[in-house]
Parts: C-alpha cells; structure tokens; sequence
C-alpha cells in the first residue's frame, strides 16, 4: 500500500541494531516517523491507540540504550507494545494486526524473539522480569532486564509482591513506571531532570555509598538518625521513598518525551547501577494526535477511524449490547433496592459499571487492577447484608479465584458475579477469550451458575440474582450485540435450576448453555428439512442443572447434543455425569458434546472462530449426523 507520508529515518530502521547506529541528534525525527506510521496503521485496524503514542519516545530510547534482543524488554500488558513491534521487524506486518493470520495486539513469545515474554493481563512483568534477571545470573550471562509497568498496572498486589521479592534479592533488574495518569510525582521540568541525572550517575553513588560507610562507624544510635536523613533528603526531592523501602533505588521522575532526559538516565543505570532500580517516567497518553490527547479515553482502544478527523468507524447496531443491557438491568434493580452495590476491576466502561455509576455514584466501586481485593471486596459487602455484583470479565475473574473458593464459596457468601466476554471475543485472541469460567464456578459446591441465551435472558438473569440470597451466584454473557429480541422493563425471577423448552421435536435434542441458542434453532430448521425432528432446550443453568429437563430429552430422543461457548470440563461435563449417575447412558442414547476445542485459538472475527470450533448451526448439523452414522443429506422440500 502507497503511504501517503514520508518517513525517511524510520525507513532505515529495520531492527533494533539498525536504531543503535544513527546518531541520538536523529532520535527525535525517528519518532516523529515512527508515531506518524503508528497512528496510520492503527487507522487502518483498529486496536489500542492511546497507550501506544504515549511510549513513542520511551521505546525508541530503550531499544537505542540497550542491546535488544540479548537484553530484553518486557512491556507490562502489551497495549503499548505497538510501536517496539513496528522497530523490532515487524513494520511490514503492522496493518495485519489483531487481523486473522495478522500480528497478536499484544506481545507474543512466538511472534518474535524481541518479545520475551507474552503479556496481555497487567501487572506482570517484573515478577517475569525478575525470573530472567535470576535467571541470566545463574546461568552466568550478563544481560539487562528492563520491566515496563503503567501506573495503572502498579495497583495490583502481583506487583508489590515482585517488587518486594526483588529488593530482598537485589537482583539486577531495571523496572520503569510509566506515570501516565497518577499524579503521584510533581511536575517534572529542568530541576526533576537534573536530579534523575545527578541521582543515577557514579558519583552521586559513590559519595552516597561513601557516606553510608562513614555513618557505620558513628554509634548505634546515630547510625539509624543518619540513615532516615538520607532516605528523607532523597525523598524529599525524588518522591522514590515508598520504593526505596521496597529495596529499589528510585529515580526521577523524568519527562517521557524528553529524549535528552531519558537518554542519560537510561546510560548512567545501564553502566553504573547493579542492583534493583525503578525509573520513574512520566508519560502523556495519546500524546502526538490531537483527536486521541482531546478524547477522555485518551483512545485507549479504538475501532478503525479517519486519521484527519479522529472520527471512527463504527457499524451502526441492530440490538444493544449485552453489557448495556446488564448495566441498564442492574440500575433498574438498584432502583427497587437500596443494598444493591457494583464493584468493578478497572473496567467500569467495559463492564457498562460507568452507567450505574452514573446513577448511583456512592454505590459503585472501582477497586483498580485488583481482581483478588475486588473477590474479597465484594465479600465483605455480602456478609454486611449487602448485595454486591462484581462485575468481571471471564478471562479476568480467572485472577481471583482463589478469593472466589475461599472467601466466597466456602462461606457460602451471596456475591453475584456478572461475567462479561464471556465465549470467544475476536481480535483480543486467546489471552482474553471467556473459555473456563463455567468449568472452575461449576466445581464449586453451592454455586448457582447460569449464561444468557439473549438479551431478555440476561435481564431476567439480573434479577435472579438479585433476588437471591442463599448463597454465591454468577451469570455469563458474551462481548458484542444482543440478537434483537424484545425487552421486558424489567427481568423476571427465574425458579433456580430451570431451563426451558424452545422448540419441540422428537428424535434430536439440541441443549444450549448460552448464546450458542441462535445456531442451535437454525441447525434445528436444517434437521428438520432432512427428516429429523428437533428439540431444541435452553439450559439456563449448569448448576443446579435441570435433571428433568435433561432426563426427559434423553428419554424421548435418540440423540442428544449439548452445545456450551466454553472449554472441555465445563457444562457437558456436568450433564454427562448427571447422565451417567441417572443410567441413561445404558439406554442406547447417542450423546455428543460440542465445546470450544483444547486449544488456545488465535484472534480471529467471533464469527469465524466458533465455525472452525463447530459451534456454528453447520458444525451442530455434522454433530448429529456423525452421531447417526449418516452422511449429510438434506431432504428435499415438499411440494
């Protein structure tokens, strides 16, 4: 494709060693170059945007300083990884990213040997970082180990435990919090940089280790006054000392974009420093592009969008999604009960939390990156009589499921949990598909576990659960538009542990857990075009399962087959074993159960994925058939 702009420097970087030779009076130009092809590439396929822009100089400077790929790089999530993709051999792919058969939208080890470590849930990567610094040591390799964290990521405990356990082995390891959004340092300037630079360089760290060797020879008393004078003084003027408690040597805060600021920085910690140290750099999200520095999302993730105007491309919708529908059922709710509270992760727009925000601001909870506190939080709430929804996407409930065991379901405490992106979500891949949550919460005793076939079931789910007070319960939804079926104003309580009869037939049975109910109804039309009556089932529920409903199908049917938008061991396992337990297997019934395969699958449209899964109305069509022994015929229509 013909650009339409000019990007001489960037056109001579092809690697990472190709960077290293251009003089640093070139650097600023180079990233002007690279945020230019950053943002037209973005345009052209969507994905995140904001995070991106804002490490445009961070990443040119790092790969410039260190010795990529033997010293490596790992960016905490992977948002922001776009443009180190671009520099490290990966530019002539870039606009197939998030694109089936195209470049990951996060950092992939089999992707790229630029790419150390994989990464696409936060806060992970000086725990990572930390295992290759020991690592390098043990094997007697001399390499540089640079973790990159946001601030958003720095509010989850996995970082403090990382950070806690690399200062107690001062291990070599280099972490840079990327302070976009907190505040927490003041404004940097001229001075800010002075200092960084006065602070990482040898002999501030000679005179500071010259100073603590005179203070050990003062008495006991005097050498603990000298010790908290240092630590003050440099706090006084680095912000660093909750850090410096940690065991790392802090330094800054440095400016983000401020190439003549980082560079040095980057130098003196690179040639002079050993043991642990955290580089406090800050950042402006966004930065480069009017549109995304203007947007209140600063364009975190975008849709494909016109690189002039900011406007993006947005297919209009034929339904509301499933997150506005639970977000307007829950506000509905909350309007009949003042004990109901939310809780979200970080993720009160992606949950649709903003809007019951909106309306009940002094109920909602936005605990940050912290899924664990967000479990236990929510728990808390319960035991006070409360009703909390913690609302949670699928992948990332998995964080906190030792809270959901121990302190949830043991106590057999009601906490609800709404579970958003549940099923496969597209371009965000394999990282964040909704795969096993019906396996883990199904394993738990006393747990209610229900998934919404529509956007009416979702509504009615809603109210289930806030009406429920016996104990823990969770309801599943996919990410994208409901089907567009009519709403009620306000759900219905559903009996627990009942499902429902959509169609009836008599010698196929389909039993759907989940949106997975539209295929199954258009297989049904193409069953009973070939002569085989169909039944198709809503379970509703994985647990309690419906067992009248279930012995009734296999009973009266020659065929049964469940069909779940999850992962092996979750709600066909449940039926097989209620089946088995019950002896209906012994009656000749043929069973077949259709889940997402034992695989993690690749980004990729929804659409495309769940056929390649046979979990579209032709892969439950060849289910049956494969089950009859029968080829695929379709009968032809009557006259």
């Amino acid at each position: 494709m013909a650009k339409n702009f000019e990007t001489p420097l960037l056109d001579r970087v092809k690697i990472p060693s190709d960077l290293r030779q251009l003089p640093e009076s070139d650097l600023p130009q180079l990233a002007q170059d690279l945020r230019t092809e950053l943002i037209d590439a973005v345009s052209t396929t969507g994905g995140h945007l904001g995070a991106g822009l804002g490490v445009v100089e961070l990443t040119v400077a790092l790969h410039h300083v260190f010795d990529t790929p033997h010293d490596r790089i790992i960016w905490d999530v992977g948002h922001q990884a776009y443009p180190h993709k671009i520099l490290t051999g990966r530019r002539d792919r870039i606009r197939t990213l998030r694109q089936e058969g195209g470049l990951s939208g996060f950092t992939k080890r089999s992707e790229s040997e630029y790419d150390p470590f994989g990464a696409a849930h936060s806060s992970t990567s000086i725990s990572a970082g930390l295992g290759m610094a020991v690592a390098s040591d043990l094997s007697g390799t001399k390499r540089n180990v640079i973790s990159v964290i946001g601030d958003g990521a720095m509010s989850a405990g996995m970082a403090y435990e990382a950070m806690n356990n690399a200062g107690a082995l001062d291990a070599r390891l280099i972490v840079i919090l990327n302070d976009n959004d907190m505040s927490i340092a003041p404004p940097t300037g001229a001075m800010s940089a002075y200092l960084a630079r006065l602070v990482s360089g040898r002999a501030y760290r000679s005179f500071r280790e010259t100073a603590k060797q005179l203070a050990k020879k003062l008495p006991k008393f005097l050498q603990e006054k000298a010790r908290l004078s240092e630590e003050y003084a440099r706090g006084f003027w680095t912000g660093g000392t909750m850090f410096e408690e940690l065991g790392f040597y802090y330094v800054g805060p440095i400016d983000g974009h401020n190439l003549d600021h980082l560079l040095p920085v980057l130098k003196n910690v690179r040639d002079t420093l050993d043991g642990p140290v955290l580089i406090h750099v800050v950042t402006q999200k966004g930065k480069g592009y009017a549109p995304a520095e203007a947007a209140a999302d600063k364009y975190h993730g975008v849709n494909k969008f016109d690189v002039i105007t900011g406007a993006q491309a947005k297919p209009p919708a034929n339904a509301p999604s499933y997150t506005k529908v639970f977000a307007t059922s829950l506000i509905e709710e909350a309007r009949h009960d003042d004990r109901i509270v939310a809780v979200t992760a970080a993720m009160p727009g992606g949950t649709g939390l903003d809007l019951f925000g909106e309306v009940f601001p002094e109920r909602t909870f936005d605990v940050g990156i912290a899924e664990q506190h967000a479990v236990t939080f929510a728990a808390g709430l319960a035991s006070e009589g409360f009703k909390p929804f913690a609302a949670i996407y699928s992948t990332f409930l998995q964080r906190g499921y030792d809270q959901v065991v121990h302190d949830v379901s043991l106590q057999n405490l009601p906490v609800r949990f709404p579970i958003d992106r549940a099923g496969l979500v597209g371009a965000d891949g394999a990282t964040h598909a909704g795969s096993f949550d019906t396996g883990f919460l199904a394993a738990l005793p006393g747990f209610v576990v229900m998934a919404a076939s529509d956007e009416a079931e979702l509504r009615h789910m809603v109210r289930t659960a806030a009406e429920y007070d016996e104990g823990p319960i969770s309801f599943r939804y996919p990410r994208g538009d409901g089907v567009g079926i009519d709403l009620p104003e306000r759900g219905e309580i559903l009996q627990i542990g009942k499902g429902r009869i959509i169609r009836e037939g008599s010698k196929v049975a389909l039993l759907s857990f989940g949106t997975r109910l539209q295929e199954c109804l258009a297989a049904a039309d193409e069953l009973d075009a070939a002569g085989l009556s169909t039944t198709v089932a809503d379970a509703r529920f994985a647990k309690p399962l419906d067992e009248d409903l279930i012995r009734g199908l296999a009973r009266e049917h020659e065929v049964l087959v469940t069909v779940e938008e999850g992962a092996i061991g979750g709600f066909a396992s449940h039926v097989l074993h209620f089946l088995s337990r019950d002896g209906l297997l012994d009656n000749g019934l043929r069973v077949r159960v259709l889940t997402l395969p034992d695989l993690y699958l690749d980004h990729a449209k929804p659409e495309t994925m769940y056929a390649r899964s046979g979990l579209d109305s032709a892969g439950i069509v060849q289910a049956v058939f494969g089950a009859l022994g029968r080829d695929h015929m379709v009968a032809p229509a009557r006259a």
